[in-house]
């Protein structure tokens, strides 16, 4: 059995054997994985043996978004900060040039 691992908020979410629910078995007792759910557990529901789907409370998804947006705007000042140190070294062309040369290459 695989163990997922989430860190939320500081903590450790352990998603174990128990966790992991047959997709048959949680459209039967789907209104008692909600409530587990709602109250902080993490349920994969599986089809076929395979992990199929994640159910989880709506914050928390709402939470991972977030996390995601911010992770992505790290990144992206990360790569501004390359782009702007290339810049003061002088390690510069022009755009106009480039795309001629690109598209010259492309044609031939």
């Amino acid at each position: 059995m695989r163990y997922w691992y989430f860190t939320l908020s500081g903590g450790n979410t352990a998603i174990t054997a128990k966790d992991v629910i047959p997709f048959t078995q949680a459209r039967a007792k789907f209104s008692e994985l909600a409530e587990q759910v709602k109250t902080g557990a993490e349920k994969i529901i599986t089809r076929n043996g395979e992990s199929y789907v994640a159910l989880i409370d709506a914050e928390r998804l709402d939470y991972y978004h977030r996390l995601e947006r911010e992770r992505i705007h790290l990144l992206l000042l990360d790569e501004t900060e390359k782009g702007m140190a290339d810049v003061k070294a002088g390690r510069v062309r022009d755009a106009r040039q480039f795309l001629r040369r690109l598209k010259a290459k492309r044609a031939a």
